[in-house]
C-alpha cells in the first residue's frame, strides 16, 4: 500500500538562492556565537550594540525587496544587456574601442587571483603584482619620455587636474592662473575648472596662439596632443616660451600615438598625462581606466597617487614595495599631494601585459595601422571631394567641415555607426584598432550621401602615404626591457602572467581581515556581466537610446541606495572612494555659496578620521578645525559642541565616520548631527564602515546630510590589487540640486532633482567607471532586503566573536556601552614594545607565514592592529586567523620569558621564504621548520612569501621607480639615477 506525505511550496522554491552563500553562518551557527560573546541570540548582540535611537524600522527595497536568485539574476542582467547597442564607435575623445586579448582577459580581467587582491602596502605578498606595475611605470616612462610615473590614477580628466594642483605647489600657491588650451577634451577642462575652485585657481580656456603670459600669475598651462579634434601639433617652441616665463607646461597625451609620435619629454614638458586606456581595457561607458602621470625626479615628492620602487629584502636581494609611503594619505592629512587612496592598479595590470604581449614592434604595428585607416579615409574624402579635410597632421582623428555635418551623423547612425558631431559644420571621425577596411568603406558610402563609391579603402591604401612632419616623428626607442620583449605567444603569457600570481596572497588564499577595507565575497554571479560585450564595448558618450539597459540599471541601483542609506537622490559620478568625499564636499560647498554663505568654509574633522577626509576638505579650499577623542575612542562631544560655537557663523561642515572609526557604535551620533545643524554646518558622513548600518540604520535616519559610498567595499566591487572602486554619493533633497553634471552628456541625480545648479563635473565619464556598476546591482539584487539586513548583522557578530576569542591574550581597545564593537575592532600591541621588542609590523609580518594578510597596521591608533572579518567569512577561517595570532602571542610571551632573544626571533626575522630556508646555512636561534610551518593547517597549504622582509628605508633613499636594467644591481642602478 503506498504511503503519501505532503511537500512543501517551500521545499519547491528555487535552491540557487544568494545570501546563504554569501552570508557565512547559518541560523544555528549564529546562535551558538552569540552566546559564545554572551547574548542569547544574534538579535540580542545587535540590540545591545546598535544604539536603539538610531535603529531603522525594517528596510524595503523597492524592486528587490525578495532578492532574485542567482540563475534568474543572470536572466535578468541579460534583458538588460539586449536593452544595450553595440554600435561602431568613432567618438574618440579619449575613449577607443580595443581588442582585450583573450589570455589578459580570462587570465586577470575575470581572475579572482589578480581582481581579489588588496593595496600592496606589504610587500613580501605582493611582488607579482608589485612587479607588473613597476611595469606599468615602466611602460609610461618609456612612452612618454619622461623618467618617472606613478602607478595610475582614476581618469585622465582626474589626472589633468592632479597636475594642475602639483603646478601649483611647485610654485608654492604663489601664481593662481592655470591656462588651458582648447584643443583639450571638454570632460578634462571641465574637471579642471571644478578643482580649481577649491585651489582659488583661475581657470582660463583659450586658444593655443592667444595665450599671454604678461601677468606673470601663470602657473601652469594644459595642451593636448594629440587635440581633440585630432591634430598633431609640434609644442617644442610653445615649451619654451612657457619656460622662459616660469610656466610649467602639462600635456595630456595618448600612448598608442607615442609609439610613433615624439614623445612630450623630448619636447621639454614637464608633466604628461592621459588614460591608458585603449591598452587593452574595454571602454565600459566610461571606466574603469587605469589614467597616468609622468614627470622629472625633481618633482617625485609632489606627484599624487601610488609609487612602486625597487628596493632589498633583508638579505639584501632586489624586491619591490610601495615608495614613499609617508605621502599616505592618514600620516600627511590635509598637507598631502591629494586625497588619492584608491588607484586604478587592475586597470593598469591590464594594461601593462598588454604592452608586455604586443611588445614595442606589436604596438607599432597597432598604431601605424590605426594612422593607416586614418590617412586612408582621408586621402578618400579628398578623392570624393563633397567635403573638406582639415589640413593639419594627425594621428588617429580625421577633421572634417562639411555643410550637412547632422545629416551625415544620421546617416552613419542608421548604418550603426557614431560619429562626433563639432558644430552644424563639423564632424570628427576617429579609428582604432578594431577599424577594418570595410568600415572605411563603410564611411566612404556615408559621407557619398549613399551614392556609389568608385573606389575602396583597399585600392586606397595603396598609395597612402605617412603625412606626420619628420620633425614630429618619433626616433627614440622604447620598451627594450626583456620583459616586454620575451612573451609575445599566448602560453608565454600564460606562464608571465600566473607566475606573479603565484606570489601574490589574496582572497583565493585566506581571509584579508583589513579594518575598514572591507575585503569580503567577490560573488562569481556579480562578476559575470562586467565583460559581457554589451556592457563593455560602449562609448560613454554614445547616444542614451544605445544604452537603455545601463540607464535602467541606474535607475534602480540609484533608488535602493536611497533606500539603504535614507537620502534623496544619489550621484554615480565618483569613481573612487576619495572622489565621492570630495564631490560630497563640493556639493556642501555648492550650497552654501547658493545661499550667499560664501564664508562657510570651516570643516570639523576628528583625529580619528579616514585619513583622506582632511585631504579632501584642503582641495575644497576649506579650514580644517580637529577635535579629540574621550578615552572610550569616540568624538568629544564637548569639545565638538565648543568647536562648532566657535565658528558658528563659518561653519561649513562636520566630517564623521559611523560607525567611528575606532569600531564602535558612538551614541552621542545623533547629537552631534544636531550641534551641526544649530550651528549652520553640514554633516557629511564617510561610507567607509557603512557594512555595519544596511538595514540596521541609515546615514540620513541619523541626521547627515550627504554620504558617500565605498561600492568597493560595502557593496562587493572588488578591490583589484588597489582599484577599481567607486565612490558614489547620497544626498538630502536640499542638496540634490548641486550634486554634478558632465560637459558632453548633462548628469544630475537619480532620482532627477529640481532647480539643477550642479557644482561642476568630478570625473571625466558621466557615470564614473560604469562598467562595475553591475557588480554592485547584482550584489543588492540578489542579496534582498533581508539578506543585506543579515549582512551587516553578521558582520557585527563575526567581530564580536573573533574580539571574545582573542580578548584573553590582547587588549580590545575600544568597545561600545555594553562591551560589543561593531564590525571591527582594534587589538592593542601597545604594551608589547616594551616588554618584548615587538612591533605591529613585527606581528603583520609574522602573519605571513601562517598564511595571513595582516589587518589594518597602526591606524587609527599608533601601535595597534583593526581586524574587521566581513560577513562572508566562515567561523571556520575566523578561528584559524585566531589561532594565528593566539599562537603568534606566544611566540611574543617567549620573549618576554626570556625564551627568545628580543632582537633574534622568529617575529622579528619574519616572513621566512624558501630561499631563506633552503639556504645552505641556517643561523637562526630557531628552526627553520618552526619558521615555515607554525600551525598544522600549514602542512595541508602553503602560501610562501617570496621575499625576506623589505627595506623601505633603502628604498626611499634610493628611488628606482622603472624596471632594473638586466646588467645592473639595485645599488648600481641607484648610483646611476643619483
Amino acid at each position: 500500500m503506498s504511503q503519501t506525505r505532503s511537500i512543501s511550496v517551500e521545499a519547491l522554491k528555487s535552491s540557487d538562492t544568494f545570501p546563504r552563500r554569501h552570508n557565512s553562518a547559518t541560523p544555528e551557527l549564529q546562535t551558538k556565537m552569540a552566546q559564545f560573546c554572551g547574548f542569547d541570540n544574534l538579535d540580542s548582540l545587535i540590540d545591545a550594540t546598535v544604539p536603539k535611537s538610531i535603529r531603522i524600522p525594517r528596510m524595503k527595497l523597492q524592486k528587490f525587496d525578495e532578492g532574485l536568485t542567482e540563475s534568474q539574476m543572470i536572466e535578468h542582467m541579460k534583458m538588460l544587456a539586449s536593452k544595450n547597442k553595440v554600435f561602431k564607435s568613432f567618438i574618440g575623445m579619449g575613449y577607443y574601442n580595443t581588442f582585450v586579448p583573450p589570455v589578459i582577459l580570462r587570465n586577470i580581467m575575470e581572475n579572482p587571483g589578480w581582481y581579489t587582491q588588496y593595496t600592496p602596502y606589504q610587500a613580501e605578498i605582493a611582488q607579482g603584482r608589485l612587479e607588473s606595475l613597476l611595469n606599468f611605470q615602466t611602460m609610461i616612462a618609456d612612452l612618454t619620455g619622461l623618467p618617472m610615473s606613478n602607478a595610475s590614477l582614476l581618469d585622465e580628466g582626474t589626472a589633468a587636474s592632479e597636475a594642475m594642483a602639483m603646478c601649483n605647489n611647485i610654485l608654492k600657491g604663489k601664481k593662481k592662473t592655470f591656462i588651458i588650451a582648447n584643443n583639450c577634451h571638454p570632460q578634462t577642462i571641465d574637471v579642471c575648472k571644478t578643482r580649481a575652485d577649491g585651489f582659488d585657481l583661475k581657470v582660463v580656456t583659450t586658444d593655443l596662439k592667444d595665450i599671454n603670459y604678461t601677468s606673470g600669475d601663470i602657473c601652469g598651462v594644459l595642451v593636448q596632443y594629440p587635440g581633440t579634434e585630432g591634430e598633431v601639433l609640434d609644442y617644442e617652441e610653445f615649451i619654451k616660451k612657457a619656460h622662459a616665463n616660469g610656466v610649467k607646461v602639462v600635456m595630456a597625451t595618448d600612448l598608442l600615438a607615442l609609439t610613433i609620435l615624439k614623445p612630450p619629454g623630448e619636447m621639454g614638458a614637464d608633466i604628461v598625462v592621459g588614460s591608458a586606456q585603449r591598452f587593452g581595457v574595454p571602454m565600459g561607458y566610461g571606466g574603469p581606466h587605469a589614467a597616468f602621470m609622468a614627470t622629472s625626479h625633481e618633482y617625485k615628492r609632489l606627484m599624487p597617487g601610488r609609487v612602486i620602487g625597487v628596493s632589498v629584502d633583508s638579505s639584501g636581494k632586489p624586491a619591490l614595495r610601495m615608495a614613499m609611503q609617508t605621502r599616505e594619505q592618514h600620516i600627511r592629512r590635509d598637507k598631502a599631494t591629494s586625497n588619492i587612496c584608491t588607484a586604478q592598479a587592475l586597470l593598469a595590470n591590464m594594461a601593462a601585459m598588454y604592452a608586455v604581449y604586443h611588445g614595442p614592434e606589436g604596438l607599432k604595428i597597432i598604431a601605424q595601422r590605426v594612422h593607416g585607416l586614418a590617412e586612408t579615409f582621408a586621402a578618400g574624402l579628398k578623392k570624393l571631394g563633397t567635403v573638406d579635410v582639415h589640413g593639419l597632421p594627425f594621428f588617429d582623428t580625421v577633421k572634417i567641415k562639411c555643410p550637412n555635418a547632422v545629416a551625415i551623423a544620421d546617416a552613419a547612425y542608421k548604418d550603426e555607426m557614431n560619429l562626433r558631431i563639432l558644430n552644424q559644420n563639423t564632424i570628427t571621425v576617429s579609428f582604432d584598432e578594431t577599424t577594418t577596411l570595410e568600415d572605411v568603406d563603410k564611411l566612404f558610402k556615408v559621407f557619398s550621401d549613399g551614392k556609389p563609391v568608385g573606389f575602396t579603402a583597399a585600392s586606397l591604401a595603396l598609395e597612402i602615404e605617412n603625412t606626420i612632419p619628420a620633425s614630429l616623428v618619433r626616433r627614440s626607442p622604447y620598451l627594450t626591457h626583456p620583459i616586454f620583449n620575451s612573451y609575445h605567444t599566448e602560453h608565454e603569457l600564460l606562464r608571465y602572467i600566473h607566475k606573479l600570481q603565484s606570489k601574490d596572497l589574496s582572497l583565493c588564499h585566506s581571509m584579508i581581515p583589513l579594518g575598514s577595507c572591507t575585503m569580503k565575497l567577490n560573488a562569481t554571479t556579480e562578476m559575470m556581466p562586467v565583460t559581457w560585450p554589451n556592457f563593455a564595448d560602449i562609448h560613454p558618450f554614445a547616444p542614451a537610446e544605445q544604452a537603455q539597459g545601463y540607464q535602467e540599471m541606474f535607475k534602480d541601483l540609484g533608488e535602493s541606495l536611497c533606500t539603504i542609506t535614507g537620502f534623496h537622490s544619489f550621484s554615480l559620478q565618483p569613481n573612487a572612494g576619495a572622489a565621492g568625499e570630495y564631490a560630497g564636499l563640493m556639493v556642501i560647498r555648492a550650497y552654501h555659496m547658493a545661499r550667499g554663505d560664501h564664508h562657510r568654509n570651516v570643516c570639523i574633522i576628528p583625529v580619528s578620521a579616514h585619513g583622506t577626509n582632511p585631504a579632501s576638505a584642503a582641495m575644497c579650499g576649506m579650514k580644517i578645525v580637529s577635535v579629540g577623542t574621550d578615552a572610550k575612542g569616540n568624538i568629544n562631544i564637548e569639545d565638538l559642541r565648543k568647536a562648532a560655537e566657535a565658528n558658528k557663523d563659518n561653519l561649513s561642515a562636520l566630517m564623521v565616520t559611523y560607525p567611528s572609526t575606532h569600531g564602535v557604535y558612538e551614541e552621542g551620533i545623533d547629537e552631534i548631527c544636531e550641534i551641526i545643524h544649530d550651528n549652520g554646518g553640514q554633516v557629511y558622513m564617510d561610507g567607509a564602515n557603512m557594512n555595519a548600518q544596511v538595514g540596521l540604520t541609515s546615514p540620513g535616519w541619523i541626521g547627515a546630510d550627504v554620504c558617500h559610498l565605498n561600492l568597493h567595499k560595502t557593496f562587493c566591487i572588488p578591490h583589484g590589487g588597489g582599484g577599481p572602486g567607486m565612490g558614489p554619493i547620497g544626498v538630502k533633497k536640499h542638496l540634490a540640486p548641486f550634486l554634478p553634471s558632465h560637459p558632453v552628456v548633462p548628469v544630475g541625480g537619480i532620482p532627477a532633482p529640481e532647480n539643477l545648479q550642479p557644482l561642476g563635473t568630478i570625473s571625466a565619464a558621466p557615470w564614473g567607471s560604469a562598467l562595475i556598476l553591475p557588480i554592485s546591482y547584482t550584489y543588492i539584487a540578489m542579496m534582498g532586503s533581508k539578506g543585506l539586513t543579515e549582512a551587516s548583522k553578521i558582520a557585527i557578530l563575526n567581530a564580536n566573536y573573533m574580539a571574545k576569542r582573542l580578548e584573553k591574550h590582547y587588549p580590545i581597545l575600544y568597545r561600545g556601552v555594553n562591551g560589543t564593537v561593531a564590525h571591527e575592532f582594534i587589538v592593542d600591541l601597545r604594551g608589547f614594545k616594551n616588554t618584548a621588542g615587538i612591533e605591529p609590523e613585527d606581528v603583520a609580518k609574522r602573519l605571513m607565514d601562517y598564511g595571513f594578510h595582516g589587518p589594518t597596521m597602526s591606524w587609527p591608533v599608533p601601535g595597534t592592529l583593526m581586524v574587521e572579518p566581513t560577513e562572508s567569512e566562515s567561523k571556520v577561517e575566523l578561528d584559524r586567523f585566531c589561532d594565528a595570532l593566539i599562537s603568534i602571542r606566544e611566540e611574543i610571551a617567549d620573549i618576554e620569558k626570556g625564551k627568545a632573544d628580543m632582537h633574534n626571533n622568529v617575529l622579528k626575522g619574519a616572513p621566512h621564504p624558501l630561499s631563506f630556508l633552503m639556504a645552505d646555512s641556517w643561523t637562526k636561534p630557531y628552526s627553520r621548520e618552526y619558521a615555515a610551518f607554525p600551525a598544522p593547517w600549514l602542512r595541508a597549504a602553503k602560501f610562501w612569501p617570496t621575499t625576506g622582509r623589505v627595506d623601505n628605508v633603502y628604498g626611499d633613499r634610493n628611488l628606482i621607480c622603472t624596471l632594473l636594467p638586466p646588467s645592473q644591481d639595485v645599488e648600481e642602478q641607484a648610483a646611476a639615477t643619483v
